[in-house]
């Protein structure tokens, strides 16, 4: 089973409002195997400005917080293309006339992987979504046009791992 320090995939947390959204997402990454967090603009940081875990966030991630290796940054838009300068593709999780369905990306193991999410409601930036490598989205069949943050970046984090586990075995 691959673990953080073995892959290459990192998520991109933009403007999340939600402390519970950014703790589940912790939750649902340490799962994953996740290798790195990036907490850009508004994201709650799973720490209260003195350093101390905030006991809101512990109470949704278990304590995932501890296990993933994260970083805040106030500049969304300069940690985009600092990681895009670095090699990562970047992969936004989003509805978009350019997204496609999250199914078709198809991901090499081992890739650096940036996966971007965006805020509840506004979801990523556009000057963002533009220096994005790919745009996917997961196809709704209800009547609402989206998921909630935290389950969509579950659906996704794990459709990309499986991907790479298969690669891996083969």
């Amino acid at each position: 089973m691959m673990r953080h320090s073995s892959n290459n995939l990192s998520l991109v947390l933009i403007n999340i409002r939600s402390v519970y959204n950014t703790a589940a997402i912790f939750r649902t990454a340490d799962g994953a195997g996740i290798k790195k967090i990036y907490l850009a603009g508004i994201t709650p940081s799973p720490n209260t400005p003195l350093g101390l875990p905030r006991k809101d966030f512990v109470k949704i991630s278990l304590g995932a917080e501890r296990n993933i290796s994260f970083e805040s940054y106030a500049q969304p838009l300069r940690l985009v293309k600092k990681l895009k300068a670095e090699g990562a593709r970047l992969v936004a999780l989003e509805l978009s006339d350019k997204s496609v369905d999250f199914r078709s990306l198809r991901i090499t193991a081992g890739e650096p992987v940036a996966i971007i999410l965006g805020n509840e409601v506004d979801g990523i930036p556009p000057k963002i979504l533009n220096l994005c490598d790919d745009v996917a989205q997961i196809p709704m069949r209800g009547g609402k046009e989206s998921l909630n943050v935290s389950v969509a970046a579950g659906i996704f984090m794990y459709h990309i791992c499986d991907q790479w586990y298969d690669q891996i075995k083969k």
